[in-house]
């Protein structure tokens, strides 16, 4: 057989397997999806037929009239635009330092600041919130947002991002007497946009689906998160309101994640692509 038709049969059960795969992993979503459109009152019976008839835009009316919704819409907005900034910004400089500048301990803190990935969020939380009792940040938007600034992953992309930059260009601009401060936010950082896109769509889709923290930090129902306040309208009504009502609360929760990812997708080839270089 000839070398390029049996490539070119390779390359088609490759492309069918992946479809395959993809449908697969999209067909649970595709089921949360149709079932926030069906009536409860139907979904009692049936769970089953999902691209049949009857439809209905009620589940999506309830959530918009439960009182707070939009107040935990911007809860979470305010509190993951809080966190991506600050995650950017703190790992840009400390990337910037560890991938540039030499200082006596620089290799032990580095893999002091990569042990914290090995470091399950969860093992600190009772320590975090003594903390933050003490400093009387419960119930607060910065209680909710600090502790995701401890970003080990955002230092770690960051670093490898910056040792793909040629040094000729902080060199010339160092050689025109140029800071290194100018030389950092006026050459360098502008060159980190596709790895300060995929680390902030990370850092963003981390917080606002997180649960656990708003869990232990938010007792007041005016500083829910979007997840926080969807989960206890869900212990108070699950069973009255049915199925389809549960299955909008997670397609609205996660259409802004979304929206955001589809927006920034384009960048994270070329920032994966980039912490490959040496």
């Amino acid at each position: 057989m000839n070398p390029l038709l049996r490539r070119g049969w390779f390359d088609r059960l490759v492309m069918a397997g992946l479809t395959l795969l993809a449908l697969a992993w999209i067909a649970p979503l595709l089921w949360v999806l149709a079932l926030s459109f069906k009536p409860n009152e139907f979904l009692l019976r049936h769970t089953d037929v999902f691209l049949a008839p009857p439809y209905t835009l009620a589940n999506y009316l309830d959530i918009l009239q439960t009182s707070q919704v939009f107040r935990w819409l911007g809860n979470s907005a305010a509190v993951a635009l809080l966190q991506t900034v600050g995650v950017l910004i703190l790992s840009s400089l400390a990337g910037y330092g560890f991938a540039r500048c030499e200082f006596p301990g620089r290799r032990a803190l580095f893999a002091l600041v990569m042990f914290g990935l090995a470091v399950p969020a969860q093992s600190v939380f009772i320590p975090l919130h003594r903390l933050f009792s003490d400093w009387n940040l419960q119930n607060t938007l910065a209680g909710l947002a600090l502790p995701g600034l401890a970003a080990p992953f955002g230092v770690y992309l960051m670093t490898q991002y910056f040792k793909a930059i040629p040094t000729e260009l902080e060199e010339a601009a160092l050689l025109d007497n140029a800071s290194r401060f100018k030389t950092f936010f006026s050459i360098v950082l502008p060159l980190t946009l596709p790895a300060q896109a995929t680390l902030g769509i990370f850092t963003f889709l981390a917080c606002w689906n997180d649960y656990l923290w708003p869990l232990v930090i938010a007792t007041k129902p005016e500083m829910y998160t979007l997840t926080r306040g969807l989960a206890s309208t869900q212990t108070n009504f699950a069973q009255s309101e049915g199925l389809g009502f549960l299955m909008a609360q997670a397609v609205f929760a996660g259409l802004p994640a979304l929206m955001l990812y589809l927006f920034f997708q384009r960048h994270l080839v070329t920032a994966v692509a980039g912490t490959g270089k040496s």
